[in-house]
């Protein structure tokens, strides 16, 4: 089950915080595109484990996907897989034809296996390594 919203709501804050501030140790985690995107909770029973936003680019039907993240304790059961799905839907439905998304180079390789591919040279994005990927849908 997962919740949409427009806003960024207690649950996916506290999914982010613990996955990229505490656990990876990033320090500028929240932004302004947290105003305008749309957020995707998922849960398990009525326990918060997994979160991600898109939002439309400047380009009409090109999205772009971002802030996956997966409580350490559900990772390794195919949720990343399902959560990609749910957005691509979600995009699709809305009129999206393309994702673009900055992945972590560490798993560039899951998101490969989804149909993303890689463009251009890895960046660092704080002090991690990223590489820009895009999907047609």
């Amino acid at each position: 089950m997962y919740k949409k919203t427009k806003y960024l709501s207690e649950d996916a804050k506290k999914i982010r915080e613990e996955v990229f501030v505490r656990e990876q140790g990033f320090e500028n985690e929240f932004d302004e595109i947290d105003d305008y995107a749309t957020h995707l909770v998922f849960y398990e029973e009525e326990a918060p484990f997994a979160v991600c936003r898109y939002y439309e680019s400047e380009n009409p039907k090109e999205y772009w996907v971002g802030r996956l993240a997966i409580i350490k304790e559900y990772r390794g059961r195919q949720f990343g897989r399902h959560m990609l799905e749910v957005l691509e839907k979600n995009i699709k439905e809305e009129g999206g034809t393309k994702i673009s998304l900055s992945a972590q180079v560490r798993v560039q390789e899951f998101y490969g296996k989804m149909g993303y591919l890689p463009q251009g040279e890895p960046y660092l994005d704080e002090y991690c390594q990223h590489v820009h990927m895009e999907k047609n849908l």
